[in-house]
């Protein structure tokens, strides 16, 4: 059996996950690896939330929000590029491999964009395997 990693999904109400409702509408294929939580912006995503999925056994951690100048709380995504980038450090620091968390600004018409980095991302995950706090399963 092949290994389908588990993502959990941070995503902007206002774009990535609109964007990522289009990807449905239009009927882009992607795997069914993320599970989706809307935020009402990519910066009410504390790193303690990236940290606790993974610490849960989430396999990836993905946040999406609205381009630069699009956020509809004005710097919400500048707050979520600052955070972020200290997240990957974090997860260098704590031994896990800084591709297990995917920061993406995917707008709500982006929909195709939305399947692909999916598709992408899984297949990464797939290359690096579980994440090893799950014991190898």
């Amino acid at each position: 059996m092949s290994f389908s990693p588990n993502i959990v999904g941070f995503a902007c109400h206002w774009c990535t996950y609109t964007g990522a409702d289009l990807a449905g509408s239009l009927r882009c294929k992607y795997p069914p690896t993320i599970k989706l939580i809307r935020v009402p912006c990519s910066g009410r995503v504390e790193p303690e939330f990236v940290l606790e999925a993974l610490a849960r056994g989430a396999d990836g951690v993905f946040v999406g929000g609205c381009h630069f100048g699009d956020c509809h709380y004005k710097e919400g995504n500048y707050k979520t590029s600052r955070r972020m980038m200290l997240v990957k450090k974090l997860l260098e620091e704590l031994g896990f491999e800084p591709e297990r968390f995917r920061l993406e600004w995917i707008s709500g018409a982006e929909g195709k964009k939305f399947a692909e980095v999916m598709e992408e991302y899984t297949e990464q995950l797939k290359k690096i395997g579980p994440n090893p706090l799950k014991g190898g399963e």
